[in-house]
């Protein structure tokens, strides 16, 4: 036997074998960055569509989401369990600005102006003595202790009390102008029914299950994104009670 060739074989093996593990290591954050980039590309322009498939503490979905608390620190985040996306804010009898921390997420990434959201509504136990409202947010941005864009809201109520509203948001929390505001049955949501908000230019429409129930206009926001939120007044540990189970937005 040759006892210095075997050694030599060996140790050239063992060389070779080192230098394989070395390079596939060396390339695995470069496979894992490159996952979550996929991930977080997918909001970017075009048509993004959900029906909230995980739950999380708030909405992510591998980086497609920023939220109202996480990223805007005043406001409150989204919450989901499968199949359902819901607020988190406190609710109960609370004052103003502290009251307006609406529980909120937005889509990353870059969109056009001209955009449209729409969402399926799930509500359960409406009650005419407590505000809940399912929304949906065109043109929006958080940034620290700032938040901007348009909101559309729908009390999730069909009670003669119902309404629908278009509002601004000015940057600082509890900061917003009413753009356009209507009341009665028509403008409540139940379970079914479907939202939508477009926004074209500076003109912000609001439908119900392709009825239009509300329509305002503003040139202040040229640039933001689509998303969700959720509002309560005058009831605590209800959050679960309304929210959406899917939600498509598009821009052009």
């Amino acid at each position: 036997m040759d006892v210095n060739g075997g050694k030599a074989r060996g140790m050239i093996v063992r060389l070779v074998i080192g230098i394989a593990v070395v390079v596939l290591l060396s390339r695995r954050p470069l496979i894992r960055a490159g996952a979550i980039q996929s991930a977080s590309s997918a909001a970017t322009h075009g048509t993004y569509t959900t029906n909230f498939r995980q739950a999380e503490g708030h909405l992510f979905e591998g980086g497609n989401w920023t939220n109202g608390q996480t990223d805007g620190l005043d406001w409150t985040n989204v919450r989901t369990t499968p199949g359902f996306a819901f607020g988190t804010e406190s609710g109960g009898h609370r004052k103003p600005p502290q009251m307006y921390d609406d529980s909120t997420a937005l889509l990353t990434g870059t969109r056009e102006p001209n955009q449209t959201a729409q969402a399926t509504v799930r509500t359960v136990n409406p009650n005419e003595r407590i505000y809940e409202e399912v929304e949906l947010r065109l043109r929006s941005a958080f940034s620290a202790h700032r938040a901007t864009g348009y909101e559309i809201l729908f009390r999730a109520s069909k009670g003669a009390n119902a309404y629908c509203e278009i509002v601004r948001w000015n940057g600082s929390l509890g900061d917003f102008t009413y753009l356009g505001r209507a009341k009665g049955p028509p403008c409540g949501v139940a379970t079914g029914d479907v939202v939508k908000a477009t926004i074209k230019g500076t003109v912000i429409t609001a439908y119900i299950n392709g009825v239009q129930v509300v329509q305002g206009a503003d040139d202040t926001y040229t640039t933001g994104n689509p998303g969700i939120g959720f509002y309560l007044e005058g009831a605590t540990g209800v959050n679960g009670d309304y929210g959406f189970t899917s939600f498509t937005a598009t821009d052009q």
